[in-house]
């Protein structure tokens, strides 16, 4: 694909689509929308002789590295809390409190149905798809995390954007490290489930997720 054709398409894909979602008049379920994307960068990547598909599972250095990705949640994962004990206590554990069950399907469901598309899109795709637009390991570490951060506009509120901003500089850099999306990805669900857990999860979802809370409730 020419050069142009790929602005044309991370412009799309990574622009306009949240965009679009974010001011949208209608609310849409999210997750059809991310799996019909995913579906798109997968059908890229898998048509692509160039591409080595080990790198969309590549369990080896999830061991390796698990170590230094617990270190890292633990010490980021008490500064999350203390600022929700310190700044909202009122959303402390609110979730996992006041709707169990639904915290309980989030924890099953989030790492699957929401991480690993993210996973494919946002590190996968875009590492392998632009590489040319951001030539250089760091210079496509901050645009990956930069897209990832733009896609959480349609959460519509700033929380969301700044920490998945910092979340998507480690994912990405851990992706880039590693070449396994499944070490990235279960870093990503670390800390995704923990903000569901210590009280931030309301930042971070509406449509699908949203309605599958309510048939639980009831």
């Amino acid at each position: 694909m020419s050069r142009s054709l790929l602005i044309v398409e991370f412009l799309i894909v990574f622009i306009a689509l949240p965009l679009a979602y974010r001011f949208s008049p209608v609310r849409i379920p999210a997750l059809p929308l991310l799996w019909g994307v995913c579906g798109y960068a997968a059908w890229q990547l898998l048509r692509d002789p160039r591409f080595d598909r080990s790198l969309l599972w590549n369990a080896a250095p999830l061991t390796h590295h698990l170590g230094s990705i617990l270190l890292i949640f633990v010490l980021a994962a008490a500064g999350i809390w203390l600022g929700v004990h310190w700044f909202a206590p009122t959303f402390e554990w609110g979730l996992l409190r006041q709707q169990t069950a639904f915290w309980a399907v989030v924890m099953l469901a989030y790492p699957v149905l929401s991480v690993y598309p993210q996973g494919i899109l946002y590190r996968a795709f875009f590492f392998e798809r632009y590489a040319v637009l951001f030539p250089g390991r760091w210079t496509m570490i901050v645009a990956s995390a930069a897209a990832f951060a733009f896609l959480h506009i349609v959460f519509r509120n700033t929380l969301a954007v700044a920490l998945t901003f910092a979340g998507g500089l480690l994912f990405a850099f851990r992706y880039a490290e590693t070449d396994s999306l499944l070490t990235s990805s279960v870093e990503h669900a670390l800390y995704g489930c923990w903000l569901f857990t210590v009280g931030l999860g309301q930042y971070f979802y509406h449509g699908t997720i949203a309605t599958v809370g309510r048939v639980i409730r009831r």
